[in-house]
């Protein structure tokens, strides 16, 4: 069957009887049928406003509207979401066959549109290449929302693509996405448990404002985004904030939580109208009852040894449990001979993961041996190589960061495409942060260069770190963190590790920062795995635990207060557990703190010696031409011989940055020397100054009025009160002095504006000499 759509008659095909009949009362109806790579669909044609279903939600003082019905109408599932002018289409597509992993193969694309925005990509092609950070951290934001709501053993590849139609560039089109994603997913037959709503909620003049413009954003002491489901619960959060309290924190995510529950009933109550019934699928990958129970009955004492044994590390903990299931996968095998290996598999993992959580739901008991809010062991160190401008290394438990900061010019920092600007990329960053992971880190192989997960724990650790660095900080700052070895919350690290590296550099922070990672083991009613029963809290997660668990609660700040959280939960949890994670983060948090102030307890008062300096240089603007050079030359040459680069700030002033001191030095020698050929006494306007003539000119003559300055010429017109065409009419030579009159200097050429004119005139004036002030009159 040919892949594009074909509309046909029934005299051009030949059917089988059944489905021609079927089509035969159909052919003169209102409708379509419409024959497609994938099955046929009985389809309304587009006609005008009855094709559009839609519902508009009142979110807080705006509306958002929500569409169905009228585009891509071969997706399984589509939506349009509009507030104000900013517009997102998303789709859903899901297949009807498994794949062959062992997870949900669920891909978010977020793409934005040049033509959105009224541009044109400013790239060499003109057209929209791969994805920004930008696009992929939107991505990663919009799938963490609607994940946790698919079924366990849920295989089937599923593609949510959203699309950036127009954006008016007041209202951000994030949050936009999530909703339309949501009413996309609850719209199709692709099995999903939302709807979802989401809401941005800032913090401006210390009042609550849902979904704030980019104006109210941009003044906002809060940035969050608030994913909540059906019943008051909470999907996912975001957030960047400018240190602010816990209470107010709290209270945000509460208003925020409040509104998002009108777009989940509107979504609802659209579904109703218009929505599909929810496929079955072939098969979820679940391991059958009796099979986990056979494996329960061999194993489970087995896994209890493993999981108590506190002298176990990362790597002999995992061989000891897959000492386990090698040690019973035959007899199971021969128990259930037609049983697929994969389901046998996961009866092990399931066996292993309900004794791991019924230690810790019922005994409180941690396979490491700690209490449930105990962190672990912390070793910090500062100043780890001379050369670095500042360095840090950060052990948690087997989680080791390395993080490195270095300083550059203003010049180097991070410039956005303006088109990523406008929907709703920053400006200008002069503080980034790149985490980097490496496969050794976890004893694999594999490539090097950062993938998704490594930009979003890095953008996390920037927004961790950026509130408490100053904003006039004279340099740009890249700060590395390295995960040399990962067991758990290398995020939260890495924000640890780069406020140690930031002090020890020398950067002014207003406050050190740490930050600490929350697990949570629930436990849920049988026939409702979103309806939580009992439920404990872990401080400082493992890599097992966040494995085995159900959320890992993402919190840095200060010891006043928080800038950054992020949630990755496998279902949807109340409000009261998001306020006793967060409760419990800040007493983890202050306890980090307390510890990282034996290694550098504030920021060093001066920078290390090898770092670059920088001072600020005014040069009149008669003089600028002569020290930037003809396109530039003098700075270019000064750049290739100190290693110094000079920005012009404004009009008369420069900007000079030194890699190293002794760099600084050697160019503001040059410098002096380069400003002191031309130096120059102060002129007073409208004084009378005695000149000397150096040469005559058929259009003047030129003068000098102290012998250090370069000569200037003084117009023929200027020479006297008579018309003058050749200077030798009056009598000058080579060597005379005669009395001008000063009136500046031009402001385009920055020339001298002279006048021996004006004097002829009766006048008195002071004439002024390299000897003195005396009375005179006019040559």
């Amino acid at each position: 069957m040919a892949a594009s759509m074909t509309k046909v008659t029934l005299s051009q095909i030949s059917l089988v009887l059944p489905l021609k009949r079927l089509l035969s009362r159909c052919e003169n109806c209102s409708r379509q049928w419409i024959m497609g790579p994938m099955r046929w669909r009985h389809m309304k044609p587009i006609t005008g406003v009855d094709d559009t279903d839609s519902v508009d939600a009142n979110v807080g003082d705006k509306t958002i509207h929500l569409s169905t019905g009228k585009l891509a109408r071969f997706a399984d599932g589509c939506a349009i979401a509009q507030l104000g002018d900013t517009s997102v289409l998303v789709t859903a597509v899901g297949r009807k066959n498994p794949t062959s992993t062992n997870f949900l193969p669920l891909t978010v694309d977020y793409r934005q549109k040049a033509a959105a925005a009224g541009r044109i990509p400013t790239n060499h092609l003109r057209r929209e290449m791969g994805n920004t950070d930008l696009e992929i951290l939107r991505s990663r934001m919009i799938d963490r929302s609607i994940r946790p709501l698919f079924p366990k053993g849920y295989f089937y590849e599923t593609q949510v693509v959203c699309n950036l139609l127009a954006v008016d560039g007041v209202n951000d089109p994030d949050v936009l996405c999530i909703n339309a994603a949501s009413m996309a997913l609850t719209l199709s037959d692709i099995p999903w448990s939302g709807p979802v709503g989401a809401v941005r909620v800032g913090l401006v003049d210390d009042d609550i404002v849902i979904n704030p413009t980019r104006l109210q954003l941009s003044k906002s002491r809060l940035n969050l985004v608030v994913t909540g489901a059906r019943k008051s619960s909470i999907v996912m959060l975001e957030a960047s904030a400018d240190n602010i309290l816990q209470n107010d924190f709290v209270k945000a995510i509460r208003a925020g939580l409040k509104e998002t529950q009108v777009i989940v009933q509107q979504i609802e109550r659209l579904t109703k109208r218009c929505g599909k019934e929810k496929r079955i699928p072939e098969k979820l990958f679940v391991p059958p009852e009796e099979l986990v129970e056979a494996v329960s009955r061999l194993t489970r004492e087995k896994y209890f040894e493993v999981y108590t044994d506190v002298t176990h590390d990362k790597f002999s903990r995992d061989r000891a449990a897959v000492a386990v299931k090698d040690e019973f996968f035959e007899q199971i095998k021969e128990l259930f001979p037609t049983e697929e290996s994969y389901f046998i598999n996961e009866a092990f993992n399931s066996v292993a993961k309900e004794v791991f959580r019924s230690l810790i739901l019922e005994q409180d008991r941690r396979c490491d041996g700690r209490d449930l809010k105990q962190l672990r062991d912390i070793r910090c160190e500062v100043d780890l190589f001379k050369p670095l401008h500042g360095s840090a290394l950060f052990q948690r438990g087997q989680t080791q960061c390395m993080c490195t900061v270095t300083f550059d010019s203003i010049e180097s920092a991070l410039r956005t495409d303006p088109i990523l600007e406008i929907t709703g990329g920053v400006k200008e960053k002069n503080f980034m942060l790149h985490y980097e992971f490496p496969p050794y880190a976890t004893n694999e192989t594999g490539k090097l260069s950062p993938g998704r997960r490594e930009l979003g724990h890095g953008a996390l650790a920037e927004k961790s770190l950026k509130p408490v660095i100053p904003n006039d900080f004279p340099f740009t700052i890249r700060l590395t963190s390295e995960v040399l070895e990962s067991n758990g919350s290398s995020s939260m690290a890495s924000a640890c590790g780069g406020s140690l590296a930031l002090m020890d550099a020398g950067v002014p922070i207003s406050s050190p920062v740490a930050g600490v990672a929350i697990g949570l083991v629930a436990a849920t009613e049988p026939d409702d795995p979103h309806s939580i029963t009992d439920y404990k809290l872990l401080t400082d997660l493992l890599g097992i635990e966040d494995y085995m668990g159900d959320m890992d609660f993402k919190m840095a700040g200060t010891k006043k207060g928080v800038t950054a959280l992020q949630t990755d939960l496998k279902l949807p949890v109340p409000m009261k557990i998001i306020v006793e994670a967060i409760q419990q983060a800040t007493a983890g948090k202050s306890e980090i703190l307390t510890i990282m102030a034996t290694a550098l307890k504030k920021s060093r008062d001066s920078r290390k010696e090898n770092s670059p300096v920088t001072e600020n240089l005014e040069v009149p603007v008669a003089r600028r031409s002569k020290f930037v050079g003809p396109g530039g030359y003098n700075l270019k040459k000064l750049r290739a011989e100190t290693g110094v680069t000079v920005t012009q700030l404004d009009e008369s002033n420069f900007s000079i940055f030194a890699p190293t001191p002794s760099a600084m030095d050697e160019a503001k020698e040059k410098i002096e020397q380069l400003l002191q050929e031309d130096k120059e006494p102060q002129l007073d306007f409208g004084a009378i100054y005695v000149a000397t003539i150096t040469e005559v000119r058929e259009t003047g003559v030129m003068v000098k009025l102290y012998p250090t300055m370069q000569p200037a010429l003084l117009h023929n017109s200027q020479l006297d009160q008579r018309k003058v065409n050749h200077p030798s009419a009056l009598g000058f030579e080579v060597g005379q002095e005669i009395s001008v009159k000063y009136f500046g200097r031009d402001p385009v050429s920055g020339k001298m504006r002279l006048s021996r004119k004006a004097l002829l005139a009766p006048a008195s004036a002071v004439i002024k000499n390299l000897t003195g002030n005396r009375n005179s009159t006019p040559s």
